[in-house]
């Protein structure tokens, strides 16, 4: 409680006097900086924290360097029941009641997952602003029955990058712009944009992302984190605003492995509504943290996709010296030039038109009679006569999407199975196979970019879509920083092989210790690693 008084007192005296605080409380430290799970646990284990004061931390945060400050604009909206949440999960911990080892474990939600309460669900759409669903998302259940308080919810690109062209990572209708912590000028990629800087800049333990191809993987990198794109069935995706049925899938986003694999056991689960979680019966597990193996990349076969190389040298750099650890871990490394059949990705963008257009229809179906928004027709009219939507780019894959057939004709089954033909096939199964491979790496991506609303992202490299075309796993996790930019690695590998990827990823991230947390006063600090 004295804490909270002391930054309570800080936070009214920075809001009157930003251009007056001297450099010895800008260094003012945050008790919970790069807080882990389990240290958190031993906390609330040793009664030297209670669930409600460490929540109330978060918020004050928050109001501190996301709301003023560097305004990271990551946040689109705080819990209003998060202390009554944490003072419920104490009286429990009180009674000697402890749920897990998410029991008291702040999460942010990315704002296109579904809970029951005070928030709204908006996808970023000014279109949704006062969309309350009926129920929580089968993901927001778990967290809730595994004691996590839900924090807040996080901004996204709107409609999870997947409205218009020359986009702008970061940007909603509803949230505006977030920024990357380490270099408030950069992009913090997309789409789970919020999540990322949430995480990162400690204003949160853990937070939930959502991916068709890339929105996990390509935030986290950008923001120097750990991010887990999971098989897809593997998490539920009922009560999710959806894109692709076929590459949609949640999951964790952490500063550690270790988070990021507890986060992600309280995910799991068969989902009667969602009939992909079907498959992962007998598959999935409810701890992960039994694959934190410190020789997890010993004995391993492990292929490197060089198709993201060459494409800009400071990355290549770093990712020849991650190669390089992998062997002298013990590791056997093969090169892969190229992963997927001819035509994927074009198949993939088909697909997905004639499933969003579907499944953003039932969505919104599902939001009842009250629903703000009723069709993919309606959300296109909305957006044409509201003053902010349109302002920095169009709308032309809703356009496109509202134009797609039925997700019974004949052309989009015949796409689908080309998709899956060309990037499960012949595509991670044939490469996977072919050089009896446990895992691929490649560089996640490229160090962030300027954000741009004139001309959108400018991506130079990626690696992203042969898993997330064939539904397959992948992680990411920090390899290094580029003039103090994080850059991340990424793990990928067949369906279901998540334990295979936890092992290689936490091995890797043991012996690196890339992570460096950003340095966030009044201002953005950047920092030589």
């Amino acid at each position: 409680m004295k804490y909270i008084i002391i930054l309570s007192a800080f936070l009214l005296f920075f809001s009157c006097n930003s251009d007056k605080v001297d450099q010895s409380q800008k260094k003012t430290p945050f008790p919970l900086e790069e807080m882990s799970i389990v240290g958190l646990q031993k906390k609330y284990d040793n009664k030297e924290l209670s669930i409600t004061e460490v929540v109330q931390m978060y918020i004050d945060r928050i109001e501190l360097i996301d709301k003023n400050g560097p305004t990271l604009n990551s946040i689109i909206i705080v819990n209003p029941d998060a202390l009554e949440i944490a003072k419920q999960l104490d009286e429990e911990l009180l009674n000697g009641n402890k749920r897990g080892p998410m029991h008291g474990i702040p999460v942010i939600l990315k704002d296109n997952i579904d809970t029951h309460d005070k928030m709204p669900t908006t996808a970023g759409s000014r279109a949704l602003a006062n969309s309350f669903p009926d129920q929580d998302s089968y993901v927001a259940k778990k967290l809730r029955e595994a004691g996590a308080v839900i924090l807040g919810k996080a901004n996204l690109s709107e409609w999870a990058n997947f409205r218009g062209e020359l986009s702008t990572s970061g940007w909603s209708g509803v949230g505006g712009q977030t920024k990357n912590p380490y270099d408030i000028s950069r992009n913090p990629c997309g789409s789970s944009s919020g999540s990322a800087v949430a995480v990162s800049a400690n204003l949160t333990m853990v937070a939930i992302g959502t991916e068709t191809n890339g929105s996990i993987v390509c935030p986290s990198h950008a923001n120097g984190i750990v991010g887990i794109k999971p098989t897809v069935g593997l998490v539920s995706r009922s009560g999710i605003i959806p894109i692709s049925f076929t590459q949609d899938i949640a999951g964790p986003m952490a500063r550690t492995v270790t988070d990021a694999a507890i986060c992600l056991g309280a995910l799991t689960g068969v989902d009667p509504n969602d009939s992909k979680t079907q498959q992962s019966e007998a598959k999935f597990y409810e701890d992960y943290t039994q694959f934190l193996l410190p020789d997890g990349i010993q004995g391993k076969r492990i292929g490197i996709y060089t198709a993201p190389m060459e494409m800009n040298y400071k990355v290549d750099t770093l990712f020849k010296k991650a190669i390089q650890f992998f062997k002298e871990n013990g590791a056997e490394m093969v090169e892969i030039e190229q992963i997927g059949a001819q035509g994927v990705g074009g198949n993939s963008f088909q697909v997905m038109l004639y499933e969003y257009k579907d499944g953003l229809n039932k969505y919104f179906k599902s939001l009842g009679e009250d629903a703000p928004i009723k069709s993919v027709e309606e959300l296109i009219a909305f957006n044409k006569i509201d003053s902010v939507e349109l302002k920095y780019f169009n709308q032309k894959y809703l356009e496109m999407a509202n134009e797609m057939g039925d997700i019974d004709s004949k052309e989009y089954l015949e796409v689908l199975k080309a998709l899956k033909e060309g990037a499960q096939k012949n595509g991670m199964d044939k490469i996977m196979k072919e050089h009896n491979l446990d895992a691929v790496i490649a560089p996640t991506g490229s160090p962030a970019w300027l954000t741009d609303w004139t001309n959108g992202d400018s991506y130079q490299l990626g690696s992203s879509s042969p898993a997330a075309q064939a539904g397959y796993p992948n992680i990411t996790v920090p390899m290094g920083f580029i003039d103090g930019l994080p850059v991340g690695i990424s793990i990928f590998g067949r369906a279901w092989s998540e334990p295979v990827l936890i092992e290689i990823a936490y091995a890797f991230e043991q012996g690196t210790k890339h992570r460096k947390a950003p340095k966030l006063y009044d201002g953005v600090l950047r920092e030589e690693f």
